[in-house]
């Protein structure tokens, strides 16, 4: 007579694959961990998306842990923020002790301390990092709103703007540039050309030179410039074939969270444009995580949400696969969510009406399960537990699991901020981000305009025994002198430019754009 299979290995089947997966842990059933029960990723899935989430403190970071180190132990790079600053101990051998040595044993890991290869960068020239940095141009409108906090107006304004800049090949790379072209239509000079962009108030115009001037103010003028980030930096393999794990290093952006935040997604969005098209693959190129993921959505204007969706549909197909991770499921708009294959669901406490309404909402998105009461095992998870669905190798959705995840290979803690800074002044990227570029752009440009315009007044009077010009020649040389130096000269100058530089600008998704290399 056949013995009957457990709960647990029942559930462990549809976790079963052919191929490369990643190791999440084992089934527990009845507050019991099976170690011959499996729950796994497979690689070819995790360009299918995911959500990891859970209330503070329940092992959200460690199972970002576990999943970056063996990403890049398959030679897949990966890209993720280190928010709180403890997924610097990705770079170091992890250290047993009896926790982690008993966790080991639950879930049948034959643990081992392994380091993984990372690369510490900061946004801007203020951290820690080897400074990345975006040009304003490639940052686009509607990230840039979101970064100063602009209403849909506004937003819609600075979309203007951007046009009328890129139109005459003016190159914003930097926030003295922006707030040279708005100056600029907001002067006597320029207020006709304002009219003329789809009939922009000179108001709305002065809100975002505010904003832009606040955000200067607030340090914004180190993490926008040159040299941008070269979107294959971020998708390098080690000789040895190691993904390296890009860490985005907070440091002094714990002020500007959502800055930090907005610009990972512009970066996902640049690597939307650099990479070509992948289809199905045995693994991803690259895979982003969000952590804090919340941060994006926070008081995001409905096109900002609407690209979000659009960016995580598109860019499966370029082998990119993204993960959020946040505190509740309710953080991320439901039309994100949809577009998620994997859910990686750690503890939720409902103390709260609020709290009750959002657990009841995660229930109802899990598929159904006889083995456990998915509203009671969501808040009694314990530390390092979660409640798993994953896509299998044929794209179906499998079982739920309750499951105890592995513990990490590396270091579980920070290496400290003088080790961080040491390995990014080592880093073969320091000597191409380091320095700071400051070439022509949209404020020289317009800066070297009004000297040409002031220069007009003190042009040279011809000699007196110079011949009297004729009738003709009296009215040909001031028809010069306005084509080459006057306004409508400047105005012509301009969009000869567009025609050779504007048309190296094109906008995608977030009107994000790179320029031609």
């Amino acid at each position: 007579m056949t013995e009957p299979v457990s709960p647990a290995r029942e559930i462990a089947a549809g976790y079963a694959t052919d191929g490369v997966a990643l190791e999440l842990g084992t089934v527990v059933v009845e507050g019991k961990a099976d170690a011959s029960a499996k729950v796994r990723i497979p690689l070819a899935m995790m360009n299918r998306h995911g959500l990891i989430a859970g209330a503070t403190g329940t092992g959200k970071t460690k199972t970002l842990q576990v999943i970056a180190e063996q990403l890049s132990a398959a030679g897949v790079p990966v890209v993720m923020a280190d928010i709180k600053g403890d997924l610097s101990g990705l770079s170091r051998p992890g250290t047993t002790n009896d926790k982690v040595a008993a966790r080991a044993a639950d879930t049948g890991d034959d643990w081992t301390p392994t380091a993984s290869t990372v690369e510490f960068v900061s946004l801007g020239t203020e951290g820690i990092g080897v400074p990345i940095r975006a040009t304003i141009t490639s940052f686009g409108p509607i990230l840039l709103s979101k970064v100063l906090g602009l209403n849909a107006t506004q937003e819609s304004v600075l979309g203007l703007i951007f046009h009328w800049a890129d139109s005459r090949g003016l190159a914003l790379l930097d926030l003295k540039d922006l707030r040279a072209v708005i100056a600029h239509l907001l002067s006597d000079e320029g207020k006709a050309e304002l009219k003329g962009i789809g009939g922009v108030s000179a108001a709305t115009a002065g809100v975002i030179l505010r904003a832009l001037t606040n955000l200067e103010a607030d340090g914004g003028d180190t993490f926008f410039g040159e040299p941008e980030i070269d979107p294959a930096d971020l998708l390098r393999v080690t000789p040895d074939g190691t993904g390296v794990i890009t860490l985005f290093e907070l440091g002094q952006q714990a002020a500007r969270p959502v800055l930090f935040s907005t610009f990972l997604m512009w970066i996902l969005a640049d690597l939307f444009e650099f990479l070509p098209e992948a289809g199905d693959i045995d693994k991803p190129k690259l895979v982003f995580i969000f952590d804090e993921s919340h941060l994006l959505f926070t008081d995001s204007s409905k096109a900002f949400e609407e690209q979000v969706v659009q960016t995580v549909k598109l860019i499966r197909s370029k082998g990119v696969g993204v993960f959020f991770c946040s505190q509740q499921p309710t953080d991320i708009p439901n039309d994100v969510l949809s577009q998620l294959g994997a859910r990686i669901q750690h503890a939720l406490r409902a103390f709260t009406p609020d709290d009750q309404k959002a657990l009841s909402k995660t229930v109802r998105t899990y598929p159904t399960t006889k083995t456990y009461d998915l509203e009671k095992a969501l808040t009694s998870l314990g530390t390092g537990e979660a409640i798993v669905t994953v896509l299998s190798e044929k794209g179906a959705p499998t079982p739920v699991a309750w499951t105890m995840l592995r513990a990490p290979r590396s270091l579980m803690d920070t290496i400290g901020p003088e080790a961080i800074g040491a390995a990014a002044t080592s880093s073969a990227l320091q000597a191409k981000y380091g320095q700071t570029i400051d070439r022509e752009s949209a404020y020289e440009k317009l800066n070297a305009k009004v000297l040409v315009e002031q220069a007009v007044p003190q042009a040279p009077v011809p000699a007196p025994h110079a011949p009297a010009p004729t009738a003709k020649k009296e009215k040909e040389e001031p028809g010069m002198v306005q084509e080459v130096l006057g306004n409508s000269a400047v105005k012509s100058f301009l969009r000869s430019a567009a025609s050779a530089a504007g048309r190296e600008i094109t906008r995608s998704i977030f009107g994000t754009a790179r320029r031609k290399r």
